[in-house]
């Protein structure tokens, strides 16, 4: 599976089309966006219909710049579309489990209360893929010098305990394009650019 990941567009509409053109020019499976597709929810509608339109199925989660309301009410107006805030999906045989907004706070209550309940739907041997909008504690994707590690250690706990493959996040804009592991997991921050992930 060809997965783009992207976040933190912004509401740049030339962001967008360039992961149009990747979606079509490398033969994409699958688009996923950590958040902060917009500014603010400014043109929150039209983001959303461009989302659509890539040609894929699209799994997506809010930032700190959408509201989770908003975009699920959203989402639901496209069959490509999954909205995926503390929900889980099977894609053959992956699992996508999502939480989106936060970013500023290095636990998350609400992240460990949805985790438990979707535990209990995880099998042993299930490959997960773990979408969030802010970046797990302690890697190369949410270090800001001089103030160093800023990311969510909920979340890193998560990674460590699960058979998780692939952590997606943006938020941390010293992070775009950076990537590193915690345990077997890859752990990545795609930014506006997007990043390609081959799953095997």
């Amino acid at each position: 599976m060809k997965i783009l990941a992207f976040a933190d567009t912004h509401g740049d509409m030339s962001a967008l089309e360039r992961i149009r053109e990747d979606v079509k020019k490398k033969d994409v499976d699958l688009v996923i966006c950590a958040g902060d597709f917009t500014f603010f929810e400014q043109h929150i509608e039209i983001m959303i219909k461009k989302l659509s339109e890539l040609g894929t199925d699209v799994l997506l989660i809010h930032g700190n710049h959408e509201y989770d309301e908003v975009v699920e009410v959203i989402c639901k107006k496209y069959k490509n579309i999954y909205f995926m805030h503390n929900k889980m999906k099977r894609i053959g045989k992956y699992v996508f489990i999502g939480h989106g907004g936060g970013g500023f706070y290095l636990r998350d209550s609400e992240f460990v209360n949805e985790m438990d309940k979707i535990s209990k739907k995880i099998e042993k041997n299930d490959e997960i893929i773990l979408l969030t909008h802010a970046p797990p504690f302690g890697t190369k994707i949410d270090a800001v010098p001089p103030y160093g590690h800023v990311g969510n250690k909920d979340y890193r706990e998560f990674i460590e305990k699960n058979n998780i493959i692939l952590a997606v996040s943006g938020h941390i804009h010293e992070g775009f394009g950076k990537e590193d592991k915690i345990g077997k997991a890859k752990v990545i921050s795609p930014g506006f650019k997007g990043k390609i992930v081959e799953l095997e």
